[in-house]
């Protein structure tokens, strides 16, 4: 299945949190977020950072590509693709959950 057919399956009700032991955290020395798990380091863009901020269980996916699309000012649909395919693969890295 491609990048863009997974992410159209995730729901717009599902509420996206960061699982047990995973957890985003300001690098200072690096001066850039990093997402941090066991044994692993994955260097957010600012963007990805954004969004990961969102990622709390408490905000569903359509209310965070809400807040993103308006906090932006940037064309909705495009924020919810980006949403989508940035969560779609941190999940196949086991690094969020629905």
């Amino acid at each position: 299945m491609s990048a863009a057919g997974s992410a159209s399956a995730l729901e717009g009700a599902s509420l996206p949190r960061l699982p047990r032991g995973v957890r985003l955290k300001r690098d200072e020395t690096r001066q850039a977020w990093v997402l941090l798990a066991p044994e692993r380091v994955v260097n957010c863009n600012a963007i990805a950072a954004e969004v990961l901020k969102r990622c709390t269980g408490a905000a569903t996916l359509d209310a965070i590509v809400d807040d993103l699309a308006a906090a932006f000012k940037a064309d909705r649909a495009r924020v919810d693709m980006d949403v989508r395919t940035l969560l779609t693969e941190l999940m196949g890295k086991r690094m969020i959950d629905l």
